[in-house]
């Protein structure tokens, strides 16, 4: 928590002044006491009332005028707010190891159909784009609000030969720097999506892209998709085709994104409405004065309740 007008806080020293006060009354109230010899008569005219209660209520009294000074230094706290604007680039590995059907129906169609569903479920005024990797890497649809034009390249993806992941990365800090250019002084957070089933085969280096993409301080997710079981058929011949996990995690923790893993299709699908959910918020200070001026007026209405019941008058 933090204070708006933390000079207000000085304040809090007369509390302790007040308790010493309080003490020292209470002290000389036993000092100057006058003896009085008949108990009866002074059991009638000034029943004995247990100590805890008279102390009980200044110390309420206190907690309120607490309360009261932190409210007036407006506290704030850190809160999740709706991020209003973002950039987010997709970008989807179409190399032929994502002919798997170790996902069904296929690596590809799966990550297709969840690729959709995340770009429909981002927030209305994010801005999303797509890039297509495979030897290289294509921005098939820039980034922008209207969704239709990214769904319809997901749509359109074929597959190729070679995965680029590097190239994939590089390709998306390009599409949002050419969007950003256009956004003024104010360009709006950014963050790419990485999916893909295999290793760096061409191009720049993941290195390469690290370095890029910590530079431009735009955080990679990535989302290692598929399953140690999987095999493609090309040209005739069978070949296994592993996930490389290590790699795409480095990626992500290196440029301060996350990495996923997702080896069916239900389990993508949760994947994007947890990036989703991670790129809607901000976290900023809200100020709370609010709730201590509630804390103190219930602490003011208790306070009074208890002096009038045990005292008859307010404190």
């Amino acid at each position: 928590m933090t204070f708006l007008s933390p000079q207000w806080l000085l304040l809090l020293l007369l509390v302790p002044v007040l308790l010493l006060l309080y003490v020292l009354r209470q002290r000389g109230t036993k000092r100057f006491a006058i003896p009085f010899t008949n108990l009866p008569t002074l059991s009638q005219v000034a029943p004995k009332r247990p100590a805890w209660r008279r102390h009980l209520v200044a110390g309420l009294f206190l907690v309120m005028l607490s309360l009261l000074v932190v409210g007036t230094a407006q506290p704030a706290a850190p809160v999740k707010v709706p991020r209003e604007r973002a950039t987010i680039m997709v970008a989807v590995d179409v190399s032929l190891s994502m002919e798997a059907t170790d996902v069904a129906p296929s690596r590809f169609e799966a990550a297709k159909a969840s690729a959709k569903s995340f770009i429909e479920g981002l927030p209305e005024r994010f801005n999303v784009g797509v890039v297509a990797f495979a030897g290289v890497a294509t921005v098939v649809a820039p980034p922008t609000s209207d969704r239709s034009e990214a769904l319809r390249s997901v749509d359109n993806l074929v597959l190729d030969r070679r995965t680029a992941i590097g190239e994939a990365v590089f390709a998306s800090l390009q599409a949002i720097r050419s969007f950003d250019s256009g956004n003024g002084d104010d360009p709006p957070p950014a963050h790419i999506v990485l999916l893909s089933d295999g290793d760096n085969t061409y191009g720049r280096t993941i290195s390469e892209a690290v370095v890029a993409a910590r530079d431009a301080k735009i955080p990679v997710s990535t989302i290692a998709f598929g399953t140690p079981y999987g095999t493609v058929t090309i040209e005739g011949e069978t070949t296994t085709v592993d996930v490389n996990k290590v790699v795409l995690r480095a990626l992500a923790e290196q440029t301060d994104g996350r990495a996923y893993e997702a080896e069916d299709s239900e389990q993508l699908s949760e994947v994007y409405e947890s990036i989703g959910t991670s790129l809607g918020f901000r976290v900023e200070d809200k100020e709370i004065t609010s709730v201590f001026t509630l804390l103190a007026a219930l602490m003011a209405l208790i306070t009074g309740a208890l002096s009038l019941l045990w005292f008859s008058r307010l404190p």
